[in-house]
């Protein structure tokens, strides 16, 4: 389907529409020159709030949302272990090298957890979630992931390593 550009000029229509018809009638096309996606993008970056964080000794600053390539990249790693490709999601939220810093300084798995709640948390709504706050989620989550058990008890061989209170060894119960 070809439209009229209002400069005597011919412009194809690459999405067909017709299903939406109804819909674009009440929309009066703008005459002139085409959206500025860039440009109206730019003006809403300066206008959304971020919410800033501080973390050995460096300013993060959150976007307002998740970036498109930060969402198809956990998609396709989300099964994985590869330190490279959680290298890479975390550059596209932090920068480059954010993993290696975290690591070097001694971030603990824990840690990482409550940042990456607290961050997830505070890029849509910045200010809703508090660390504190990021680390009780994060320890629900643990807990919920080891079905609510208590922290393990010492493993086997440091049980039987103890010695015995009064000499006598405790029947198994088998035969």
């Amino acid at each position: 389907m070809r439209l009229g550009d209002g400069r005597g000029g011919d412009r194809l229509m690459t999405t067909d529409t017709t299903a939406y018809d109804d819909d674009l009638n009440d929309q009066v096309p703008a005459v002139g020159d085409p959206a500025d996606f860039d440009a109206f993008f730019a003006e809403q970056d300066t206008t959304r709030p971020r919410q800033p964080f501080t973390l050995y000794g460096t300013r993060y600053v959150l976007p307002d949302s998740l970036p498109l390539m930060f969402t198809l990249q956990m998609e396709r790693v989300q099964n994985s272990s590869d330190p490279a490709d959680v290298r890479r999601m975390l550059a596209t939220l932090f920068g480059g090298d954010t993993l290696d810093v975290w690591a070097e300084n001694g971030m603990t798995d824990r840690q990482f957890g409550i940042v990456l709640i607290y961050s997830a948390a505070n890029m849509r709504t910045p200010g809703s979630v508090t660390m504190q706050r990021a680390a009780e989620l994060h320890d629900e989550q643990e807990r919920a992931r080891s079905g609510g058990k208590a922290p393990a008890a010492p493993n086997r061989a440091a049980r039987r390593a103890k010695p015995k209170k009064n000499g006598k060894r405790r029947s198994s119960g088998k035969q």
